[in-house]
């Protein structure tokens, strides 16, 4: 199946609740729509979120990459070589992980839609559902109680606390979550944002809340700290800013520093790769979980499906498209509850008919 026509849309989307994490206050995000179209009729969409930390790129990047890498190489390629073809385009686009994870999921759109199945099921299926936390960025004690209630009525089950900025503070937040409701899985983000020895005295003056999670405590610059924080508390540590490639996944499991990885795909650069790194952190007993960052509801999809597909991806937070307004895409799978649904429409679920 040939690339007959490529096209793309940027959606300059704004938040409706800005939020603040350890190193900045984000109100707006960029998303890009590939269209890819093929002579066999099928027409795959892929979505790029550009973030300056996350993916080391802005908009004006992808839109660069799009024009003069993307769409010149990709034309009349048979799409059924994507190994080759995500391969090549690695190397043509650097460090442009989320413009190859936008061709990435397009081609994984068409493949699953010429298959006639969700994408879910095409990777692997392995089930078909799950639960995401909601993320709480960096904000008062009180609000961030409110927030907590906000939440939890919606029906979420798990909330993810940003923090890393005032450890007392963070600590505070959540022994008052927790005391108000008890039941509530709490998961918490440090963003880089603690020493070890902050880090674990986190760990135990929040030991009675019994915290799922504890993120990316300590700066990606000095790796070896996430080790010695997992060597002295028992709360799982996860990886999120140290693991962006396939090499970061196999140096932190060698090197036993960390509990968990944090697989976002537009910050591997999509599925293929995301299926690589989930393979080293199965061989090393890493448990998964897939998050993501402000994407639109086509990006939050594909988190979805590949979180579905396989057995070691046990945990998700795929929240990203909540906060945005007017999203195109917010239809092609369900959130009921704090638990994610995909449709059991073929490929990523959505087509332009579904929005006309």
């Amino acid at each position: 199946m040939k690339i007959t026509h490529i096209s793309f849309e940027r959606l300059d989307l704004k938040l409706s609740d800005p939020y603040t994490i350890a190193y900045e206050t984000i109100d707006r995000t960029s998303n890009f729509i590939l269209k890819v179209e093929t002579d066999g009729k099928i027409v795959g969409y892929g979505c790029a979120a550009p973030d300056p930390v996350v993916t080391n790129e802005s908009p004006s990047d992808v839109t660069y990459a799009i024009k003069n890498i993307i769409i010149p190489y990709l034309l009349g390629k048979d799409l059924f070589t994507y190994a080759m073809l995500l391969l090549e385009l690695k190397e043509l686009l650097g460090k442009r992980s989320s413009a190859l994870a936008m061709v990435d999921l397009a081609l994984f759109d068409i493949m699953s839609k010429k298959a006639e199945v969700p994408l879910y099921k095409f990777l692997g299926g392995y089930r078909n559902s799950i639960a995401t936390s909601i993320t709480i960025g960096i904000m008062g004690v009180d609000e961030t109680l409110l927030k907590a209630t906000e939440f939890v009525n919606q029906g979420f089950t798990i909330l993810k606390i940003k923090g890393g900025s005032n450890l007392e503070e963070d600590i505070a937040k959540m022994r008052m979550i927790h005391e108000k409701y008890p039941n509530i899985e709490l998961r918490f983000d440090g963003n880089q944002g603690y020493s070890v020895k902050e880090s674990v005295a986190f760990v135990k003056a929040t030991a009675a809340i019994g915290v799922e999670i504890f993120e990316q405590p300590t700066k990606v610059e000095a790796e070896e700290r996430l080790g010695e924080v997992m060597d002295q508390v028992n709360v799982p540590i996860m990886a999120d800013e140290s693991l962006k490639t396939l090499t970061d996944a196999f140096r932190l499991a060698q090197n036993e520093r960390v509990d968990m990885v944090n697989i976002k795909l537009q910050k591997v650069g999509g599925i293929w790769v995301g299926m690589h790194i989930n393979s080293v952190a199965k061989a090393a007993k890493l448990d998964a979980m897939v998050g993501c960052i402000d994407e639109c509801g086509l990006g939050i999809a594909a988190g979805l499906h590949f979180a579905l597909s396989r057995p070691n991806i046990v945990y998700a937070d795929l929240d990203g498209h909540l906060d945005i307004i007017d999203d195109p895409y917010h239809s092609i799978f369900k959130l009921e509850k704090g638990i994610l649904y995909p449709t059991e429409k073929h490929g990523l679920g959505f087509s332009e008919s579904d929005i006309m």
